[in-house]
């Protein structure tokens, strides 16, 4: 590919998108920032001063998950200033975590929405410029508790696991027009929804790691990068963990 590939991150001014965002700067990506909201607008500007060192274009975009016209809008946005999409990182998640009896019916579609639905919603978007191209990568961010379950997490844990069932389909749906799809699913690192732990509930996650400590962001992001790039050509459909161990399927 050229050099001015592209590439789409949602959630990037949260810790583990922002990791992203660095490691696919200096992968040499140009990128979209999605950002939400005011507060957001001015994070995402902030991060792509931070990024403007790497010598690539960075542009802040704005939507709210999963609202369809507005994701709509913001791939119309990125296909208009750049000309074409070569990466998608479906990174922007949520947690309301709750023992399933007590849980309300908000809190579980709310999850469902912005982590399963929203991300669907931007697949749909970037297959539709990608299969133009015949080329492009798609990355989305699940989780050990899709895989594993995790308790007073029912929601979250339901909404990666379907995020991984939605992967593998998408990448045989896509496969032909040379278009990958993977999922990487991190363990416990020590980034955004984590840190709202107790420590006692930390050590107690930590414990389960043979690797003994926490992951960190660029971990996560790390293995996005090697997904989005040339050496992963020929990988799809896959989940890579990013775990410590965690889970040895």
């Amino acid at each position: 590919m050229s050099e001015s590939r592209v590439a789409l991150v949602t959630g990037s001014t949260g810790s583990l998108g922002a990791a992203i965002c660095y490691e696919l700067a200096a992968a040499g990506f140009n990128l979209a920032l999605h950002c939400r909201g005011a507060k957001g607008l001015e994070k995402a500007q902030d991060l792509a001063f931070e990024l403007s060192h790497y010598g690539g274009t960075y542009l802040p975009v704005q939507a709210e998950l999963p609202n369809a016209e507005q994701i709509g809008a913001m791939f119309s946005q990125v296909k208009r200033e750049f000309g074409r999409l070569d990466a998608l990182v479906n990174n922007a998640g949520l947690n309301r975590d709750q023992l399933m009896v007590r849980m309300s019916e908000a809190d579980f579609e709310q999850v469902l929405d912005v982590n399963l639905k929203a991300a669907f919603l931007c697949m749909q978007q970037a297959a539709k410029i990608m299969m133009r191209q015949r080329y492009g990568r798609i990355i989305n961010i699940a989780s050990v508790a899709g895989q594993l379950g995790t308790f007073g997490q029912a929601n979250y844990a339901a909404s990666k696991a379907a995020l991984i069932g939605l992967t593998k389909t998408a990448a045989r749906e896509l496969a032909a027009r040379q278009i990958t799809v993977n999922a990487v699913a991190p363990g416990f690192i020590d980034a955004g929804l984590t840190r709202s732990l107790t420590l006692e509930q930390r050590e107690a996650f930590i414990a389960q790691v043979p690797l003994g400590r926490a992951g960190s962001p660029r971990d996560v992001a790390l293995a996005v990068a090697f997904l989005v790039g040339d050496k992963a050509d020929y990988i799809t459909g896959q989940v890579l963990s990013v775990n410590g161990g965690l889970l040895m399927p």
